[in-house]
């Protein structure tokens, strides 16, 4: 399938032919890569990992599911939206719609009129991989696109990830003389998503333009990396509750996917 793709790509450009409508301005070849990256500067020997808390952190198991990854469009005009950083009044932006503080569902264009009277970013396709990833045994995965992974005319500028599950599970000790507990506790966080309500919304920089000055096929890989700083957060000196964990996710939304894209004719 991948060859006759290029192949008709190729005829395109050796014809001097634009792409007809509906064929797209760019076709995107999606891989993505997630994993748990220990940092040098970090080892406290044995595996275990030094937190700013003076704690030190050791996984036995890390694995995340994705809801989706999708594209954003940057928008124009007017004051900026972006549905990765909802604006006052509502919590979360996903799938076409913000959650306002009332429980209504607003669509983003009516969210980006109220700020200012721009255009929408919005989803322009969303990467689907619905397996899950084990961080501590990462993989580049190529991952499908709904619904399809032609591109219409438009600058992509931004990759929201969605987490639908995340499961931690290890031990920790404490670095401190004297330490505030003894010897090592084991500790586990499991969540998944709620309804429409995900684990957590992560965004990164995209820079992606789907236009005709531009060759049409574009290798988009996205890489999330996890370290350490994850539990820097975290309270170790209790049982973890809910505060603990939402700490946790807090410092996960903060960490910006990376996406490198490379261009060329078919």
């Amino acid at each position: 399938m991948r060859a006759r793709l290029l192949f008709m790509l190729g005829g395109l450009t050796l014809a001097g032919c634009a792409w007809e409508p509906g064929q797209g301005f760019a076709v995107v070849e999606p891989t993505v890569r997630a994993t748990y990256e220990p940092v040098a500067g970090r080892d406290a020997g044995d595996g275990y990992q030094r937190l700013s808390s003076d704690y030190q952190v050791r996984l036995d198991e890390a694995s995340l599911t994705l809801t989706g990854i999708e594209l954003i469009s940057a928008g124009s005009g007017g004051a900026s939206f972006d549905p990765a950083h909802p604006p006052p009044g509502y919590t979360l932006c996903h799938g076409g719609h913000c959650h306002r503080n009332d429980g209504a569902l607003v669509p983003y264009e009516q969210v980006a009129a109220e700020a200012g009277g721009g255009t929408a970013a919005s989803a322009v396709v969303t990467l689907l991989s619905s397996a899950p990833w084990n961080l501590l045994a990462p993989e580049t995965r190529a991952v499908g696109c709904t619904p399809g992974c032609a591109l219409p005319e438009t600058q992509v500028a931004q990759g929201r990830w969605s987490l639908q599950a995340l499961r931690l599970t290890g031990t920790v000790r404490d670095g401190r003389v004297p330490a505030r507990f003894s010897g090592e506790r084991r500790f586990e966080i499991d969540r998944t998503a709620t309804g429409e309500t995900p684990v957590a919304v992560l965004g990164g920089a995209v820079d992606l333009p789907s236009d005709r000055k531009t060759p049409p096929l574009a290798k988009l890989d996205l890489t999330l990396a996890l370290t350490p700083a994850l539990f820097d957060a975290v309270d170790f000196d209790k049982p973890l509750g809910d505060a603990e964990v939402s700490a946790l996710l807090e410092r996960l939304a903060k960490v910006a996917p990376r996406a490198e894209v490379t261009r060329g004719d078919p």
